[in-house]
């Protein structure tokens, strides 16, 4: 029997988190950003008795908190990159990150859709003038975060950087600024309907309707960043393909296969070849050069009698 990992130039090399520094420094000036008209929510209301601004005050706190979750999980990931603690390195934190992003916004589409019901059977009175303007202001906030977090920078360009659409860290925190947002605005068609026709009633329902896309956004998240997780994200195709790259000679044959992400962007894989003519097991990695996702190969070379 033959057991080999992958060759000798790479096989040290376990640094398969996604690298995306602009994506924490934007995640960082985002929740500066947002903690910032937090406190200015927060202390206005108080100052001029509002309860609209000390919720939505309140409301953007559960933000700034999952925000900080992103910042944390990219930190802790580049931080501990060449930790020999992590076999694969920190490649699942930052997916960790995004699972943690999309609890918590579900978590806020729960609190909103009871807050909603609670409002629609017991109206209260809103005071909608203060009401539109801190809409009004925290949409601004949160569509410049948006910018913040979805434009790329000269930088990442030139280092090849096209991690973002595999950073489910960064996606967390972009749908929790586009939650905002959405809360924004339809508390501003809302509010202005209610202001001009009176229909207090409309601003539970259009709540509620945020509540159901925000709940949407939330699943969509964790379906994709559970099945990395629990070692379930690797395509029927990649399987098969591997199966027919080592069984297309010699009468080889995978005995056992398994194959699993150790980031978002990068597979390993655990293979046992059973063939009448054993060869080295770096003749068989040879074989999967063309699947450019398999970062760590592990091969066992059986004779088949």
């Amino acid at each position: 029997m033959h057991a080999e990992t992958t060759p000798s130039h790479c096989r040290h090399r376990h640094r398969f988190h996604v690298s995306n520094l602009h994506g924490e420094r934007g995640s960082r000036r985002v929740v500066l950003l947002t903690a910032a008209m937090m406190v200015v929510e927060i202390a206005a209301g108080l100052w001029y008795g509002s309860m609209a601004l000390l919720a939505d005050g309140w409301h953007m706190g559960t933000h700034v908190a999952a925000l900080g979750i992103t910042v944390f999980a990219y930190r802790y990931a580049r931080r501990h990159a060449d930790d020999p603690r992590y076999s694969f390195g920190t490649g699942k934190i930052g997916v960790l990150g995004g699972f943690a992003g999309a609890v918590a916004l579900a978590v806020v589409a729960l609190v909103m859709a009871a807050e909603c019901v609670a409002r629609f059977l017991s109206p209260v009175a809103i005071r909608f003038n203060e009401a539109i303007l801190v809409a009004v202001v925290g949409l601004g906030v949160n569509l410049l975060s948006a910018f913040i977090l979805s434009s790329r920078h000269p930088e990442a360009e030139i280092a090849g950087d096209h991690d973002h659409h595999h950073d489910h860290n960064l996606r967390a925190a972009y749908l929790h600024v586009l939650a905002d947002a959405l809360t924004s605005v339809l508390a501003i068609v809302a509010l202005s309907f209610g202001k001009a026709l009176g229909w207090v009633w409309l601003d539970p329902v259009m709540g509620m309707v945020g509540a159901v896309v925000i709940l949407r956004w939330s699943y969509e998240l964790t379906h994709d960043t559970s099945a990395i997780l629990l070692d379930g994200a690797v395509p029927i195709e990649t399987l098969s393909g591997i199966h027919s790259a080592i069984e297309a000679e010699d009468d080889n044959q995978v005995a056992d296969l398994h194959v699993w992400r150790i980031s978002p962007r990068h597979l390993a894989a655990a293979i046992s070849v059973v063939t009448p003519a054993p060869r080295a097991p770096s003749h068989y990695q040879a074989l999967l050069a063309g699947f450019d996702s398999l970062a760590h190969i592990t091969v066992e070379v059986h004779r088949r009698d």
